[in-house]
């Protein structure tokens, strides 16, 4: 059966397409960025600083002093939120950590195989500055990455971040904090300045120039993921309640105009009513000029047949966030396999992951939700394998692999089995005697 395409649905409301980056320069751009801070350093730093954040700071590191002024000026309410919501996530990546044990597993007499998980040395999170203090950004990237026990976990954010993210950097549990946004930040992680050491991996996201650059010094590092706009989209039949619906798409839209904002429903009702109430909720809504503009762009509603289109259609999307409206959500829920993260049923709202519930809410966009789940503490670790073999594995192995190398031609191959068969003919065998 062929995959589904826009023309087995119909479109109550089509998107405008997402844009084009106009800067074609942009690849290049952020090269001429990582260059520069590979080859100049702390300097190279100090001049982006003062081109694109208006600012040359003293120091880039964030002091003792200047943590401990924006601890105290955070609002109490605020920290009490964040550390709730540290202590979620904090506990849901506890919770993913112990799926993930170490082996040790005979696999023939004599043959041990096994694998450890090993958290990654250095980790740096880049927590973007945007167009809110998004408080719950750096929550995500820091924490799972205390919970894996990195040895080092770094913070990089933008100068003219709100003094409240430097705050929750600290209290997600940041060894240190760094002024430093955009590629350059990134570049600084990757190679390392006078100012800032040189990280296993990168995680975090950010606008184009951070994920081209994330791009590009790949390789010299690790990445989580390459993220676009952000995305949502809510799969709903005859049951839902298109004031709830219309919440929760705009809710995402005020991201960004960028951001892609979706619904496929089996209802006609649903669609026309949910069209109806997005336009009546953004009259007051005090960030309409941002989330009504994704909604024209990037908004879309589109009508299936049935539900086994409507999943069809969602693993087809294999979006950011997917939201599940319908009678019986666990059920339309399992037949799914495409998302970045689910959200089952009508309570289970973006906000509450995207805040505080304690999933990540860092997440595969532009589909990469066909083949990669989102942020988690596994992302921290490495799984490493092992063997050991004694006389008895010995046995087992040698013979085939003494064949396999002979085929393939690959004598020092077959040299290296052979020694530990016959340990008594080695120098025979390293003679090229039995060559």
């Amino acid at each position: 059966m062929g995959k589904i395409s826009e023309a087995d649905v119909e479109f109550i409301k089509r998107p405008q397409g997402q844009d084009v980056q106009a800067d074609r320069t942009l690849t290049e751009t952020v090269q001429n960025i990582i260059d520069q801070v590979r080859e100049r350093g702390d300097a190279a730093l100090r001049d982006y600083s003062a081109k694109f954040d208006k600012t040359t700071p003293d120091t880039f590191e964030v002091s003792e002093k200047e943590i401990a002024r924006a601890l105290a000026d955070l609002d109490p309410q605020t920290r009490k939120d964040s550390e709730f919501a540290i202590a979620q996530v904090k506990r849901f990546a506890q919770a993913q950590l112990a799926t993930m044990q170490p082996l040790d597993v005979e696999t023939l007499p004599g043959v041990h195989l096994g694998h450890r998980i090993i958290p990654i040395q250095t980790v740096g999170c880049y927590v973007p500055g945007g167009r809110y203090p998004i408080l719950s950004a750096p929550v995500m990237s820091i924490v799972p990455a205390v919970v894996a026990g990195c040895d080092e976990i770094i913070a990089c954010l933008p100068p003219g971040a709100h003094s409240a993210m430097i705050a929750i950097c600290h209290l997600a549990g940041a060894h240190r904090i760094f002024k430093v946004g955009g590629a350059q930040a990134i570049a600084a992680m990757a190679w390392g300045t006078e100012s800032i050491p040189v990280v296993d991996k990168v995680v975090g996201p950010g606008n184009a120039f951070v994920n081209e650059a994330k791009r590009q010094v790949f390789g010299k590092v690790g990445i989580d993921a390459l993220a676009g706009p952000s995305e949502i989209y809510v799969i709903a039949d005859e049951s839902a309640d298109p004031r709830i619906l219309a919440a929760d798409l705009l809710a995402q839209a005020e991201h960004d105009v960028h951001t892609r904002v979706g619904m496929a429903t089996t209802s006609p009702q649903i669609a026309h009513e949910t069209l109806a109430e997005i336009e009546r909720q953004l009259l007051n809504l005090p960030t309409a000029a941002t989330a009504g503009e994704a909604w024209k762009r990037q908004g879309e509603i589109v009508l299936c047949r049935d539900e086994a289109q409507l999943i069809e259609w969602a693993d087809h999307m294999a979006t950011e966030h997917l939201q599940v409206h319908t009678r019986d959500p666990h059920a339309t829920a399992s037949k799914i396999r495409n998302y970045g993260s689910l959200f089952i049923g009508q309570n289970a709202s973006v906000v509450f992951s995207d805040k505080c519930c304690g999933t990540n809410h860092t997440l595969p966009t532009m589909a990469a939700a066909r083949y990669t789940g989102g942020l988690w503490v596994g992302a921290y670790v490495k799984i490493c394998t092992h063997q050991w073999i004694d006389d008895h594995g010995i046995a087992a192995v040698a013979q085939p692999a003494v064949r396999q190398s002979r085929t393939e031609g690959m004598q020092a191959h077959r040299r290296a089995a052979e020694i530990r068969l016959l340990p008594d003919s080695v120098d025979a065998i390293t003679n090229g005697d039995r060559d």
